[in-house]
């Protein structure tokens, strides 16, 4: 996997493996969950994808460096693991059960004046704020440094090392990023009292 070639493999033992990943891995575990939720938009997908990254965390442990940023090495798994997914779910076609559908619409509790664009429904109730609303609607590449940067409190050069991306590059994508996020908040803004500076 390309996220742990850099670091040379140490040798541990089956007894510090269990004590890396519960004292430097387990106590990230929020953080890294609210990253996956703010990634996969789905309580579901973001617990699998936890479930992915930690098995990934402990199959490759002995590429981690004890003392060195935990979080940041976690981090970057968790934004491959996502990145590699993704790419591959939008390469094959959507999988439907036809019998499910077919028993749903024949059934007496279907609603016959279901809104032709089922998105809207399965949607409306999981975000509720315009922040939340404006930062999903980002580009994958341009949340992401967003929630590293603003919410996560990342410095640019552990940013640079999880992205795999130069520090000029990450500076560039967080400036684009607010600006598109500034963009679409200014009607919410001015609605809310602000005025733009």
């Amino acid at each position: 996997m390309e996220e742990f070639e850099e670091t040379p493999r140490q040798h541990y033992t089956e007894a510090q493996k269990n004590s890396i990943f519960n004292n430097e891995f387990m106590p990230h575990i929020n953080s890294m969950y609210n990253f996956a939720y703010r990634l996969t938009l789905d309580g579901d997908d973001a617990k699998d994808l936890l479930q992915d990254t930690y098995l990934k965390a402990y199959r490759f442990i002995e590429s981690f460096q004890q003392g060195t940023n935990a979080k940041a090495w976690l981090f970057r798994i968790l934004k491959n693991s996502f990145i590699n997914d993704y790419r591959k779910k939008s390469k094959e076609p959507s999988k439907v059960d036809y019998q499910d559908v077919e028993t749903y619409y024949n059934s007496e509790d279907v609603d016959r004046q279901i809104t032709p664009d089922l998105r809207v429904e399965a949607l409306k109730d999981m975000i509720g704020d315009e922040i939340s609303n404006a930062l999903n609607s980002l580009d994958v590449d341009f949340k992401t440094v967003i929630i590293l940067c603003d919410l996560e409190g990342f410095k640019y050069e552990e940013m640079a090392k999880i992205l795999d991306i130069p520090i000029g590059t990450v500076r560039s994508r967080l400036h684009r990023a607010r600006n598109l996020l500034k963009e679409k908040l200014s009607t919410y803004a001015k609605q809310m009292g602000y005025k733009n500076a």
